[in-house]
């Protein structure tokens, strides 16, 4: 009888430091803010520095900048029609053609209430969505196949 008593507050304990430990994790998530514009473009230049050389290689002196929401522009360009659908964009001269200038900026836009927002609704860290989003828009002007996009990805992890 003794033993199962010893148990039962061995639980209790063990109940009471979770409860202490996951109280302590909740005062500090209270405290947080959402990340602004400059934690975002930090991630994604964070992101960029982890892909492999050669795919850097291929956009050097792309210029990240981020924004809230994109502007009515960028949703017509690729028919978009609510804001939140849009996480990024790439704007620039078709990186895969060797014949164009490279006279114009390259950009990625990439926008954090949309970002946000696909964030809080999905089980993955803001850091690996800012990497898939960079990788998916870079990757598309290549012309890469989605696998060969996961593999970029995977490799930068």
């Amino acid at each position: 009888m003794a033993s199962v008593g010893r148990r039962a507050m061995d639980d209790r304990r063990r109940t009471v430091g979770e409860d202490t430990e996951m109280t302590s994790d909740l005062n500090a998530i209270a405290r947080l803010k959402a990340p602004d514009l400059t934690v975002i473009e930090q991630l994604a230049r964070e992101a960029f520095e982890r892909l492999p050389p050669s795919f850097r290689a291929l956009c050097e002196g792309v210029v990240f900048i981020v924004q809230d929401f994109p502007d009515k522009d960028a949703l017509d360009a690729v028919g978009v029609e609510n804001a939140f659908d849009l996480l990024g964009l790439y704007e620039g001269v078709d990186i895969s053609d060797e014949t164009a200038l490279r006279t114009d900026v390259n950009r990625i836009f990439l926008y954090r209430r949309p970002l946000l927002d696909y964030w809080a609704e999905h089980d993955e860290t803001l850091g690996h969505l800012v990497t898939h989003v960079l990788v998916h828009e870079i990757g598309h002007q290549l012309g890469l196949s989605d696998e060969d996009m996961e593999a970029i990805e995977a490799a930068a992890r």
